[in-house]
């Protein structure tokens, strides 16, 4: 199994995929359909989206498993498949991937809320064990425990993929800016305790994916430094922040503007750095160019 970790103490920054949801709208996935039962219906084309990626630039590629946990799964009756959903997105993103680059199995929160009861934290363990070997075994090199909002679910899911394999495993929240110009998750946890918690966990990777631009994802990164000077930082941004148009959600910002921040999100302290929401392929390219550019200047 490849080391993430390995690569960036070679004083490296890596480039991750962007945007997945997207994508496969574009290729004709319909409002209210499954997107991960894709892996089982549509393998060529979800194996494309990561070879395009690839292609542009990435060192990282994810899987198309955001909502592959069980609880995800049974709004569309298919939770007795998560294992096999699980396990083809590993595949499909590995076989894309190859050998020369990384693949991080995507693992998105549940839904569920613990101080409600609406779950315990046996139920959770055991879905996200569940979620976790299957992508491992599907050929991930390592895990991305993303767009978390609540200490509780994230830390579970980091206790449960250490029980299951001992692969490197990277930890993002999703944060907004508030009216006092702080960041926090829709729980209020803040990029420091966020920080704190999740190392202490166990997470080897830290960072911010979703809800903001690369412009707003500076600060993130700069108070998550504040608590380690030395954990790799992974940032997945929007491609700016959405507008409503016509009633449909746009992502507004071009790839070369994206491009513009990448200097100062690694100054900050960034150390892999890809796209989210409504980020394309000629982003991650564009990024991917500005990340080179460091190394031959």
């Amino acid at each position: 199994m490849k080391s993430i970790l390995a690569a960036l103490s070679q004083n490296k920054i890596l480039v991750s995929d962007g945007a997945w949801g997207t994508f496969l709208q574009k290729m004709g996935l319909q409002s209210g359909e499954c997107p991960e039962a894709w892996n089982l219906s549509h393998p060529e084309q979800v194996k494309q989206i990561a070879q395009n990626y690839i292609e542009a630039g990435a060192n990282i590629v994810l899987t198309n498993s955001f909502g592959g946990s069980r609880f995800k799964l049974e709004s569309f009756g298919l939770a007795h498949k998560a294992e096999e959903i699980n396990r083809a997105a590993a595949g499909l993103s590995r076989l894309a991937a190859g050998e020369d680059h990384f693949v991080l199995g995507s693992m998105g929160p549940t839904g569920k809320i613990l101080i409600t009861g609406d779950i315990t934290r046996e139920a959770w363990i055991e879905a996200f064990g569940e979620q976790a070997n299957a992508l491992i075994s599907g050929g991930a090199d390592g895990l991305c425990i993303e767009t978390m909002s609540a200490l509780d679910e994230a830390i579970c899911a980091i206790q449960a993929a250490r029980a299951q394999t001992d692969c490197e495993i990277a930890c993002t929240f999703t944060f907004e800016k508030t009216r006092q110009n702080e960041f926090r998750t829709m729980m209020g946890v803040s990029p420091a305790q966020m920080a704190e918690a999740i190392l202490k966990a166990g997470a080897d990777i830290i960072g911010a994916n979703c809800s903001n631009g690369m412009e707003l994802m500076i600060p993130i990164v700069k108070e998550l430094r504040q608590v380690s000077s030395v954990v790799p930082i992974l940032i997945h941004a929007n491609a700016g922040m959405p507008v409503i148009q016509n009633g449909e959600t746009i992502f507004p910002e071009k790839p070369a503007e994206t491009a513009e921040w990448i200097d100062p999100l690694i100054k900050a302290g960034a150390n892999i750095i890809g796209g989210c929401c409504g980020t394309t392929p000629e982003h991650i390219r564009m990024i991917a160019e500005k990340v080179q550019r460091r190394y031959i200047d």
